[in-house]
């Protein structure tokens, strides 16, 4: 694991009470929820802060409603969820490329390639019931510990400190399920629904399966079993940012009939560098 993965980008609250993330490790400011009464000007003062400190992209996830200043300010669209608030609202995922090198794809035709499979996936998610000798349950704080070894052996780097049990514990406390199957007692692979319950929308994220256990789907049944949790809930709306050179996640979202809505282009440092992701969606409010 590399040094970067123990230095993340900091999340705070902005004067208007506007959530971003920003920092050096992504390179970039993250706008993960723009508050209602946040000014006309929040889109340029992001370029500005961005500028400052000489990050090379702004992402900007922005209710439609309030999407008018983001694109009169030269953000574009990336991606786009339907019923995103509250199974009404769709929302924009927005860029600002500070520096337009950033925006150039050097695997583009590998990642479309990849996409084009998925897609052909759709609607077949059917798999064969998880063999008796596996468990599959959801996990509680005392799990903390082996998750974050798990994490630190699959992902060299992440968004965010999952390698971190403390930060495990305190997210499961506040807004994240996670889910893992298990062996003989021990966790072999793992997954996590990140709730936004006032905005009834959950993040499927957080997979990972341990090399001696690949192949075994583990990915599709953790995301049903997330699914009818979150549909439990009453969350309307689920996604994905999925690693857009991952062949496996795209196949699993495209197999669990999850739509796909757009790539946002050297987004995200994971696995040691920055990749593009792909966005992928599906309304819980269909599910039996």
């Amino acid at each position: 694991m590399n040094d970067a993965a123990n230095s993340h980008d900091i999340v705070h609250t902005l004067p208007s009470g506007s959530i971003i993330q920003s920092g050096p490790y992504n390179n970039r400011v993250y706008l993960m929820n723009l508050a209602p009464t946040a000014p006309e000007t929040e889109a340029v003062d992001l370029i500005t802060r961005a500028q400052k400190k000489g990050y090379s992209k702004i992402f900007a996830k922005v209710p439609e409603l309030q999407a008018g200043p983001f694109v009169q300010a030269g953000y574009v669209e990336e991606a786009r969820i339907p019923a995103f608030y509250r199974g009404k609202e769709t929302a924009i995922f927005f860029a600002f490329y500070v520096d337009p090198a950033r925006e150039h794809e050097t695997n583009s035709m590998a990642l479309n390639a990849i996409l084009e499979f998925a897609q052909t996936k759709g609607g077949n998610p059917v798999s064969p019931p998880l063999a008796s000798r596996f468990n599959l349950r959801p996990c509680t704080p005392g799990d903390a510990q082996e998750m974050a070894k798990i994490y630190r052996r699959i992902f060299q780097s992440y968004p965010f400190p999952i390698h971190d049990p403390d930060y495990i514990v305190s997210t499961m406390k506040s807004h994240i399920d996670c889910f893992g199957i298990e062996a003989d007692g021990k966790l072999i692979a793992l997954a996590s629904a990140e709730t936004d319950r006032s905005a009834g929308n959950v993040e499927m994220t957080d997979f990972a399966t341990l090399p001696d256990w690949l192949g075994n789907r583990f990915a599709r049944h953790l995301l049903a079993r997330m699914e009818q949790e979150m549909k439990a809930k009453d969350i309307k709306t689920a996604y994905t940012i999925a690693r857009a050179a991952s062949h496996g996640a795209n196949i699993t979202f495209g197999r669990a009939g999850y739509t796909f809505g757009g790539r946002l282009k050297n987004n995200t440092h994971i696995s040691g560098q920055i990749e593009s992701m792909n966005v992928w969606y599906k309304s819980l409010q269909k599910l039996s």
